[in-house]
C-alpha cells in the first residue's frame, strides 16, 4: 500500500497548496473539506457508499489531477493573486484535484454485464495561465496542459453485475469529493445519469433499489429505461447503485443469436446461452465432498494465509449434514488434516479449525501437483455426491501444464462424481491462465484477489457460490445437431443457486425455436428446462462475450503452446477492442510540428505519414505468472513503488487505490476506453488507461480511427 499512501500524501499537499488560490471578491479561497469521522459515517448510513467517502484522499470516482512540482505556479488563471515567490519544490509532486464542470453517467445492462460510460469535463483552475503542468487521472502519467484549459474525457468500461436472489445488482464508483466542485462557475453544473436494462429475457423485470432519483422512461418485456438530470450545487456523494429482479421462482434460460458483422474475421454466427437459477430457496441441497488444497509457501505469510484460513473455517461451518471434507496444505511437503474424508460435524470442524491454526504456517516453497493428485484420489468414490476441490495459491510452478493434463484424465468421464475444480489466485505472481484452465477442465470457476484487502470478500463469494449447486451435468442437446460449434468455456459448468450460468460461442447450422437444457437435481432425477431461441435485440453480443472468449482462448493457447490460437486471440483483441496478452495498445497523437528527435521519449516514435506520434501503452494484462518471484517467496505487494517510478512499474500497483471500490464490483470484467478530447489534451487518453487499472477490470481499448487500426495491426 506504499504507493497509495504516497498518492494520498500528494493529494493532501495539493489541497493545502490550493488554499493560496484567490477567486476574487465574490469567492473565497478553496480549502480542503473536513472529512466526516468513520464512526459518524457508519452510524448515519449502512449503505456501501457510506464507506466510500474519500478517506485518505483515495479516488472514489474518475478524477483528474494537476501535477505540481513548483508551488509558485499555483494560482487562479483568470485572477492573479501576486503572492510571494516560493522557492520550494514538491517531491513527490503535489496533486491538486481539478474542478469538474459536468458529468454524465450512462449504464447499459445486458445479461450479467454492465457497460458503463462516464463523460466528464474538468478545468485546470489551479495553474497560472502562463504555466504548464502534467495531468494525472488517478495514477501518474501525463503531458503538459496550460492553466485555464478545459478537458473533456469520456471513459467506458464493462463490469460484471452481482447476482443476488432473483436478480442483479450494480455498483458504479460515482462518489466525488467536495473540492472538485468549482468555487466560481459561470455555467450550470449538470449531473446526469442514463440507465438502460436489457435482461435478455421476455419476462417481467422490476426495479428494486436505486441510489439516485431515477425517472422511468421505458418499460417493455425484459427491458427498462431510466434517466436522472439535475443542476447541482455539489457532485454526487454516493456511488450509483441499482438492482432489478427477474420475476421467476423456477430456473429459466434463453439463447440469443447474432450474425457476424461484415468486418468480422470469423464469419460464423454468434450465440450466448444462459440459465438463471431463479428463487429456489426450497430446493434439496446436493451432497458434497469438499477438499481444500492450500498453498502455505513462505510468500503466503501473515495476512494472505490468515485470511485464507479464516474463510476456509467459515466455509466448513456452512457445509450441510452429510457433507464430507478434508484439508491439504502444501509447501513442498504435504500436511493433511485427515487421511480420509471426514463428516462435517461440529466436532470435526472444531478439530479442523484447531489443526489449521497449528499447522498452517507459511514457509518453504510452492508445490501443487502432489497435493492436487492426492485430493483427486481422495474424492469421487461414490456416485451420489459431487466432489469439489478448492485450490488457493499465490505462486507459479514449472509443471502447470502437467497438472492440467493430469486433471483432464480425472475429469474425462464428466459424470456426477467427476471432481469440480475451483481455483483462487492471490496477487500477480500466480499464473491466472493456468488457474482458469484448471477450473475450466473441472467445470468450476476461477477468481482472484489482486491485493490483500480483497482476499476475504472474493474468497468467501467463491466458496458460497461453489457449494450451492442447483443443477449438475448440464447438457444442451441442440449443440450436437449443428454442423459445427465452438463454446467458451469448452465445458458447460453446473448451475449454481447464487450465480447465473452464461456461455457463448460460434456455430454453423440452425437452432430450433426451442432447445432443451438437461441436468441432474440433488435426488439424481433429470430436470429439463425449455429454452427459447431469440435474435439478439439491441444487444452488442460481441462486447458482452468478448472478455470471456479471449480469456478462455488465451488459457487454451498457453496450455497447448499454440501460436495459431495466439494469432486468433490477437485478431479478436483488435476487432473487439479488448486487450490481450498478444496485442499492445497504442496512442496516436496528431501534432502540427514534429519536434527534434532527441525530445521523443523511448516509448514514443513518429510515423512516416501525417506526422503522427505513436506512444506504446504499458501492458495492462495479467501475464502468465512470475516463477522467479515465486521461487524467491516474494509475498503479494512486496514491491514498494513510488509515484515517480516508470509507468510500466506503476501499472503493477495501480489497482490498490480502488480496493474499496473493487470489493463491490463483480469482478473480472473488461474495460473499454474512448477519447474525446481537445487538441491540447489528446494525451489524456494515456493517463486514462493507467487510471482504469484501478478498476481491476484489466480490459481497455480506445476507439481509434482507421489509421490507428492499421498501426495496431502493424504492431503485432
Amino acid at each position: 500500500m506504499a504507493v497509495v499512501d504516497e498518492f494520498s500524501r500528494s493529494v493532501d499537499t495539493g489541497l493545502r497548496l490550493s488554499k493560496r488560490i484567490y477567486y476574487g471578491k465574490d469567492g473565497a479561497s478553496m480549502s480542503a473539506p473536513k472529512q466526516p469521522s468513520m464512526e459518524k459515517s457508519l452510524s448515519s448510513s449502512s449503505s456501501a457508499s457510506s464507506l466510500r467517502l474519500p478517506q485518505n484522499h483515495h479516488p472514489t470516482a474518475p478524477m483528474v489531477y494537476a501535477v505540481i512540482t513548483e508551488p509558485v505556479v499555483v494560482d487562479n488563471p483568470d485572477i492573479r493573486s501576486y503572492q510571494p515567490y516560493d522557492y520550494g519544490r514538491c517531491d513527490p509532486p503535489a496533486l491538486i484535484p481539478l474542478h469538474m464542470l459536468g458529468v454524465t453517467l450512462k449504464v447499459d445492462c445486458y445479461l450479467d454485464t454492465a457497460v458503463v460510460t462516464v463523460d466528464g469535463d474538468w478545468r485546470v483552475h489551479c495553474l497560472t495561465s502562463s504555466a504548464l503542468c502534467d495531468l494525472r487521472i488517478a495514477i501518474p502519467m501525463g503531458e503538459q496542459v496550460e492553466g485555464g484549459s478545459n478537458i473533456h474525457v469520456k471513459v467506458r468500461w464493462s463490469q460484471r453485475m452481482s447476482y443476488q436472489g432473483d436478480g442483479f445488482s450494480l455498483c458504479v464508483p460515482f462518489t466525488y469529493p467536495v473540492h472538485v466542485f468549482p468555487v466560481l462557475n459561470k455555467v450550470s453544473c449538470i449531473e446526469k445519469i442514463l440507465l438502460d436494462v436489457n435482461s435478455g429475457t421476455c419476462g417481467v423485470i422490476t426495479c428494486n433499489i436505486a441510489s439516485h432519483p431515477l425517472k422511468e422512461l421505458k418499460r417493455q418485456a425484459g427491458k427498462l429505461g431510466f434517466s436522472y438530470e439535475a443542476e447541482v450545487l455539489k457532485w454526487s456523494t454516493q456511488d450509483f447503485y441499482f438492482s432489478y429482479s427477474v420475476c421467476s421462482n423456477e430456473a429459466f434460460g434463453g439463447l440469443v443469436m447474432q450474425p457476424p458483422s461484415l468486418h468480422d474475421y470469423d464469419q460464423r454466427d454468434m450465440f450466448c446461452f444462459y440459465l438463471f437459477p431463479g428463487n429456489n430457496g426450497s430446493m434439496k441441497p446436493f451432497k458434497k465432498e469438499v477438499v481444500f488444497v492450500i498453498d502455505i509457501s513462505g510468500s503466503m505469510k501473515d495476512e494472505p494465509l490468515e485470511k485464507t484460513r479464516y474463510e476456509v473455517t467459515g466455509c466448513l461451518w456452512k457445509l450441510n449434514e452429510g457433507d464430507l471434507f478434508n484439508i491439504l496444505a502444501s509447501n513442498g511437503e504435504i500436511k493433511s488434516f485427515s487421511s480420509s474424508l471426514e463428516f462435517a460435524t461440529k466436532e470435526t470442524i472444531t478439530n479442523a479449525t484447531e489443526w489449521m491454526n497449528t499447522n498452517l504456517i507459511a514457509h518453504g516453497g510452492t508445490n501443487l501437483l502432489l497435493p492436487l493428485k492426492q485430493a483427486t484420489d481422495m474424492v469421487g468414490k461414490t456416485s451420489d455426491s459431487i466432489p469439489l476441490i478448492f485450490l488457493i495459491t499465490d505462486g507459479t510452478v514449472e509443471d502447470e501444464r502437467d497438472i492440467c493434463n493430469m486433471m483432464k484424465c480425472h475429469t474425462m468421464n464428466g459424470q456426477l462424481n467427476s471432481p469440480r475444480i475451483y481455483t483462487f489466485g492471490i496477487g500477480s505472481y500466480c499464473n491466472h491462465y493456468f488457474l482458469q484452465m484448471l477450473a475450466n477442465i473441472g467445470r468450476g470457476y476461477f477468481d482472484s484477489a489482486q491485493d490483500i484487502d480483497s482476499i476475504s470478500i472474493r474468497l468467501q463469494k467463491l466458496f458460497d457460490n461453489a457449494t450451492a449447486f442447483l443443477l449438475s451435468n448440464i447438457t444442451l442437446d441442440a449443440l450436437q445437431n449443428l454442423e459445427s460449434h465452438e463454446i467458451f468455456p469448452f465445458h458447460l459448468p453446473d448451475l449454481l443457486s447464487r450465480s447465473p450460468l452464461i456461455v457463448s460461442g460460434r456455430f454453423i447450422g440452425k437452432f430450433p425455436d426451442i432447445v432443451e437444457a438437461r441436468g441432474f437435481l440433488a435426488d439424481l432425477s433429470t430436470h429439463v428446462i425449455d429454452v427459447k431461441v431469440m435474435k439478439a435485440d439491441n444487444m452488442p453480443l460481441d462486447m458482452v462475450c468478448a472478455k470471456r472468449e479471449i480469456a478462455t482462448l488465451t488459457a487454451q493457447a498457453w496450455l497447448e503452446q499454440n501460436t495459431q490460437l495466439e494469432q486468433k486471440v490477437a485478431k479478436m483483441s483488435l476487432q473487439r477492442g479488448v486487450p490481450s496478452e498478444y496485442t499492445r495498445m497504442i496512442l496516436v497523437q496528431h501534432d502540427n510540428v514534429k519536434p527534434a528527435f532527441e525530445y521523443v521519449l523511448p516509448e514514443e516514435k513518429y510515423t512516416k505519414w501525417k506526422n503522427q506520434k505513436i506512444t506504446h501503452m504499458m501492458n495492462i494484462t495479467v501475464g502468465f505468472g512470475n516463477l522467479i518471484a515465486t521461487v524467491e517467496n516474494l509475498p503479494p505487494g512486496i514491491e514498494e513503488l513510488k509515484l515517480s517510478e516508470p509507468k510500466g512499474k506503476m501499472m503493477q500497483a495501480a489497482s490498490s487505490c480502488w480496493t474499496l471500490c473493487v470489493d463491490r464490483l463483480c469482478c473480472k470484467c473488461f474495460i473499454q476506453t474512448c477519447d474525446k478530447i481537445n487538441d491540447q489534451c489528446a494525451i489524456v487518453l494515456t493517463q486514462l488507461c493507467t487510471a482504469l487499472a484501478c478498476f481491476q477490470c484489466l480490459s481497455c481499448c480506445s476507439e481509434t480511427c482507421d489509421s490507428c487500426a492499421e498501426l495496431c495491426l502493424n504492431c503485432l
